[in-house]
Order: structure tokens, then sequence, then C-alpha cells
């Protein structure tokens, strides 16, 4: 479970307690209710992650929302959305090994993840990873309608492994993964992942082109 959970659950579980004492066992029932909620909503379940070279995974769980490919100055590149609803895992994962070149967070709004302009408006997080095959792989966390927090716990410089844990988004929200136009995509809209153990997409043959760092506010666009 994610550290959060026992904070939010724990002191809902004491807030209970109090009203319990004060009042009587039928007002401690909502607090009760909220603290077994958290302390189910930070879950951080164990995955089998894929060791295939070329294999990108999931970042995050949830429902595939969008599979698009995107014009830049510096070729083609390909934009796999994932919602994730408060019934979804939330912690994040690095889809592919590699060294993070690159952190960016900026401040925004908070509009609803399933609409598209939150991909540009809401408050996100930019992480760039070179893989070991040689090209780049970018993921933004976005906040959604009542995700109020993005958690990232690397830095650049830091060395990734796939799968690997590297923060959550509390509440609704969306992660976008920005893939070389070369991939090939193994997802569609409408489609279920989860994060570190579903393979999104492949690479294969030898590392082809990078993706420059400077391009991820132009991807969002």
């Amino acid at each position: 479970m994610v550290r959060d959970g026992y904070f939010y659950g724990l002191a809902l579980a004491a807030v209970a307690g109090i009203v319990w004492l004060l009042t009587s066992w039928p007002w401690a029932i909502l607090p009760l209710l909220l603290a077994a909620f958290f302390l189910w909503f930070f879950r951080d379940p164990e995955r089998a992650i894929a060791q295939e070279p070329g294999q990108i995974v999931s970042p995050a769980d949830g429902k595939v929302t969008e599979v698009a490919r995107l014009l830049t100055p510096e070729g083609e590149r390909q934009r796999v959305s994932i919602f994730l609803s408060v019934f979804d895992v939330h912690v994040n994962r690095s889809p592919v090994a590699g060294v993070l070149r690159e952190v960016r967070y900026r401040k925004g709004e908070y509009l609803n993840a399933m609409k598209p302009e939150c991909a540009v408006r809401n408050e996100q997080n930019l992480a760039v990873v070179e893989c070991d095959e040689g090209y780049q792989v970018s993921f933004v966390q976005i906040a959604g309608l009542l995700a109020r927090r993005i958690v990232f716990t690397k830095r650049a410089g830091d060395r990734l492994r796939r799968g690997e844990r590297v923060g959550l988004i509390k509440f609704g929200s969306r992660t976008d993964l920005v893939l070389p136009g070369h991939a090939e995509v193994l997802v569609k809209v409408g489609d279920r992942v989860r994060g570190g153990s579903s393979i999104v997409a492949r690479v294969s043959g030898p590392a082809a082109e990078k993706q420059p760092e400077h391009e991820a506010a132009e991807l969002r666009a």
C-alpha cells in the first residue's frame, strides 16, 4: 500500500473512534467507510513485469481512451492516453528501462480527465526516459477533476527499471504515453491495461529515432 493510504485511513479511523465515544456508533459509520475506501484506493499490488527487449509497458492502470499519431518538427510520434477512474490503482510505473533525462512539473487546472483539453490545461508532470535501446519514451501524469496532487518520486539522472514505481496521481486522472513513430502499438481504444504488466507497444530491430527532450510540450499541444 502507498504510504498516503495509511495517513488517510488511520486519521479517519481515529475520527470514527472519537465520534463513537462522543455520540453513538451509527454516526461513526461514515468515517469508517471513508477510512476503508482510502485504504483500498491507495493499494499497490505487485506486478509481473515484461522482460523481453523492446517491450514498452503501461505506465498506469486504466482504460485506453486514445491512440493517435502526432506530427512534430522532429518527426512522427504516437500517443496512447489512459484514463484512471477512482476504482483503478493510481500508482504510476516507468514504461521502459533507462535513464530519466527530464522531469518537468506544471501547475494547471482540474478539468475532467476525459476531456481532450485536459492534456494542455491541467496540472501535469512530464517524464522523459532514454531507454536502453537508444530511443526516448515520454509519459505525462495529468491531474483530473478530483485529483489535486501529482506525486513523482524520481529525479533527472536516475536510472529506472521497466515497471519500476515512480509516483502516483491521487484520485481520477489520466496518463499519456508518447512513443516513437516506428513503435508497434499493441492496444486500442477501449482496452483495459495494468501498470507495469500490460505491454502497450513494441519496438523491434536496432535502436531507431530518438525523441528530443524539448519536444514534449509540442506533443501535448
